[in-house]
């Protein structure tokens, strides 16, 4: 784990791009949400089929529809932050967001060589990025000013010079610029010094708060055969939107006003926005009326990305300087050093292949008349190659800069595929039916994707819900509980071994989908 860090400690030192291994996992390790029927189920849809929603997961379901429908889909959202860090334990709550299930239409038609054929336009929320990360503690061991300090060193500047070139990252530049971070003769030897190790002890709080998610368009085509073999695919517009509040603080937790340290702030604003594309190919067996299996292959998302980051540090060193305070952005600290307003990172970002295999068994399947069936119980088991996401720059000249940018890249993903693995996924639910009435259940959980054993992430969502079907209407409500575990780390370090937060996120959906058929 070390080596990991000591690469991406010293990449994120690098100006041209923000991109860190992180953020592939963020568009990567999502669970399927969609209906309230789905998510009561436990988003297992691959083989059951007959469902809008099976457009995100396995389109040849899609092709058990007789009928046209339209969907809605609305929910909300609420949830608890937990955190540990350095033995100090942090709760932070979430205000309720609203959440939109799969929603849409779908239409069923005679095709001219006698199957029947279905067409689906439908939105989905794939993935939320809501929360508020809030944890605190005390360390004696490093700094996160550090990180600044490795980079300037690194870079062989005086300090003038370090805050004034564009080709060191931001924190580090304000650092140099606020005295954070400066030089000093020990020994006879010039040396660069973070001011907060002085300290010695350290009073380090981070909150981190995070907005947006992926919101995806699916047009869907499936096709019946002979009521056994259904076929189908979607093409996927996902829409990514991603916005980070960061707010870091370090004190000196001994007190001393005589050490040339009081204490730093550093806030950042991070946003990514984009679109991409995808595809979602399946096929569903029904050897009998009451079994059916299903496969299903999502192909990589292709997104188009920009960055755009905005930050603000504010130094206090007692007698060592008078307080200065820096506010900077994209565009304005370069313009502060002279050297002309920063480019837009613009990248591309290909997401990891899923594989599903799932199965199904209706109670009551031998019943021509679907009302007369009694339930069913299905499950899905899905593989993720969580190992293998990629940046690649969008820019495809043969410069020195898009040289160094590929350069850049090429580690950041080669960290990806040593720090990842894949994942499993496996999805269990059922239903009952009474006459109009159907009651519902789920269970869903999704690995680490960590390769370290010793960062802890996992997922576990638990689902009940009821429906009602009556005269080409349908009703159903649903609830799903999540527990989620995950690490954050402050800062990155290449010369000390790095402390992370652990994270555990409780929290519920309330989901509700009306429907009409036509």
């Amino acid at each position: 784990m070390q080596k990991f860090f000591v690469l991406i400690s010293l990449l994120a030192c690098l100006q041209l791009s923000a991109q860190l291994p992180e953020d592939a996992l963020r568009a990567s390790w999502t669970f399927p949400s969609g209906t309230a029927r789905e998510q009561a189920i436990g988003g297992a849809m691959g083989s059951l089929g007959g469902e809008i929603s099976a457009g995100f997961v396995n389109p040849a379901g899609l092709g058990l529809y007789k009928t046209n429908e339209f969907v809605l889909s609305p929910g909300f959202r609420f949830l608890m932050d937990k955190s540990k860090y350095l033995g100090t334990s942090t709760s932070a709550s979430n205000a309720t967001n609203y959440n939109m299930g799969t929603s849409g239409f779908v239409f069923s038609y005679q095709g001219q060589n006698g199957n029947h054929n279905v067409f689906a336009i439908a939105v989905n929320r794939m993935a939320n990025f809501n929360s508020n990360i809030q944890y605190r503690g005390q360390n004696n061991y490093s700094s996160g000013a550090e990180q600044y300090a490795e980079e300037f060193a690194a870079s062989g500047l005086n300090p003038e010079q370090g805050w004034q070139t564009p080709g060191l990252s931001y924190g580090t530049r304000m650092a140099l610029y606020t005295s954070l971070v400066d030089t000093a003769t020990i020994n006879g030897n010039l040396q660069v010094i973070a001011q907060p190790q002085k300290a010695g002890l350290l009073n380090q709080t981070n909150n981190v708060r995070t907005k947006g998610g992926i919101t995806e368009i699916a047009m869907s085509l499936a096709t019946n055969l002979q009521e056994k073999w259904f076929i189908g695919g979607s093409l996927g517009i996902p829409i990514y939107s991603y916005t980070r509040y960061q707010t870091y603080t370090e004190s000196d937790a001994t007190n001393n006003p005589n050490n040339d340290f009081e204490s730093y702030s550093y806030k950042e604003t991070y946003t990514t926005k984009g679109f991409g594309f995808n595809g979602k190919l399946g096929v569903l067996f029904a050897p009998g009326t009451s079994w059916r299996f299903g496969f299903a292959l999502h192909t990589p998302t292709i997104f188009g990305l920009r960055d755009k980051i905005s930050a603000s540090m504010v130094s206090r060193t007692e007698n060592y300087l008078t307080l200065k305070q820096v506010s900077t952005s994209s565009d304005s600290l370069d313009m502060m050093a002279g050297v002309g307003p920063a480019n837009t990172v613009r990248y591309n970002l290909y997401t990891p292949w899923k594989f599903i295999l799932s199965g199904s068994y209706v109670f009551g399947g031998r019943e021509q008349n679907v009302k007369r069936q009694k339930g069913f119980i299905t499950a899905d088991l899905e593989y993720t190659t969580s190992g293998n996401p990629s940046f690649k720059s969008a820019d495809n000249n043969d410069d020195i800069d898009d040289q160094s940018e590929n350069d850049y890249y090429n580690a950041v993903n080669a960290a990806i595929r040593r720090t990842y693995k894949g994942t499993l996924g496996a999805r269990l639910g059922g239903e009952l039916k009474f006459n109009v009435l159907m009651a519902r259940a789920g269970i869903a959980y999704y690995s680490n994707p960590y390769r370290d054993s010793q960062l802890k992430a996992d997922r576990l969502f638990l689902s009940g819900g009821i429906g009602y079907r009556q005269a080409g209407m349908f009703i159903d409500l649903t609830y799903v509980q999540g527990f989620s575990r995950d690490i954050n780390f402050p800062y990155l370090l290449a010369d000390k071994s790095n402390r992370a937060a652990t994270l555990k996120e409780i929290g519920g959906t309330i989901l509700m989908t009306v429907g009409f058929k036509f």
